[in-house]
């Protein structure tokens, strides 16, 4: 047995000690909110021979389009995110590039209104909210048995509360990127946190449920040896299952393309400190919450 739950409150500290540096990058400049959420255009072109991006992008600026970003699929096709510019600009652009670059086929064009783009921010609320209180009731039924004074709310609470820290950390990050690289957040950012979210709550309640396995076999030991236990037995579980996942991760980043790229950064940021929240936060919290009720 390792006893990991003395050290505590140095997880704490280093959990405050990431989160708090995204945190103020958040108050202080927000999200780069990409076209999914604000409105705009989506135009996706193909030219008939390869070009370069920042000739590309040097092109639209020049023809005074607000452009937000621009990401290479594959067969000379470019997907280009502007503000929302009217039809008539719209005809206007296609004829600009042909003149530079030759023939360009119009694969497609698409007006994301801000309506639509407000109603995909509240949509991403709603989810991450219904989550959270699914996650705890679900945990709360499941751990219905465990032996009293140990309560299942406290299991599902907690469980909650290091989700909350992986959420935290992975807006702060994209924050972060978002004013000092131009990474803009989307919907596959929506996708990957959700993501993020079954995950932490799944290596979470790995650890949780041996705590439940292990509280019977040792009534008569203090609720932080249990925890300290459970941790051990389920420590190298737990880091294998992520370090797997994590290397899958890392040859989708490196050979999945340029549309993908930030929805595996997100991806990756959150494995890491889901590990982490679930295999230390979650359970020192729990420990802690059962120390100060006098398990």
């Amino acid at each position: 047995m390792i006893d990991f739950m003395s050290k505590k409150y140095w997880y704490f500290a280093l959990s405050l000690l990431i989160i708090i540096p995204g945190v103020i990058s958040l108050i202080m400049f927000g999200l780069k909110l990409s076209v999914d959420f604000t409105g705009g255009t989506l135009l996706e072109y193909q030219f008939t021979q390869p070009i370069e991006q920042t000739k590309l992008q040097n092109v639209l600026t020049q023809d005074n389009v607000n452009v937000s970003s621009i990401v290479y699929s594959d067969n000379n096709t470019y997907l280009i995110r502007t503000k929302s510019i009217p039809e008539s600009k719209i005809a206007e652009v296609k004829n600009l590039l042909s003149q530079d670059f030759g023939q360009v086929n119009e694969i497609s064009v698409e007006n994301v209104g801000p309506v639509i783009g407000a109603e995909t921010t509240r949509n991403a609320v709603i989810a991450i909210l219904i989550a959270s209180i699914a996650i705890i009731l679900y945990l709360a039924l499941s751990f219905r048995k465990v032996p009293k004074p140990a309560s299942s709310w406290r299991f599902g609470i907690t469980a909650v509360g290091a989700l909350l820290h992986d959420v935290l950390l992975l807006i702060g990050v994209f924050s972060i990127l978002g004013h000092f690289l131009g990474v803009e957040v989307d919907v596959l950012f929506v996708t990957a946190l959700l993501t993020i979210i079954g995950f932490s709550v799944h290596d979470t309640i790995v650890v949780f449920d041996r705590i439940r396995e292990n509280l019977p076999k040792h009534l008569s030991s203090p609720f932080v040896v249990v925890a300290n236990i459970s941790v051990t037995q389920t420590l190298g579980r737990s880091l294998n299952t992520s370090l797997t996942v994590l290397l899958t991760l890392l040859a989708l980043y490196l050979f999945g393309g340029e549309t993908i790229k930030w929805f595996i950064v997100a991806l990756i940021v959150g494995i890491i400190s889901g590990t982490y929240s679930s295999i230390f936060n979650a359970t020192a919290l729990l420990s802690l919450w059962e120390e100060k009720l006098g398990h």
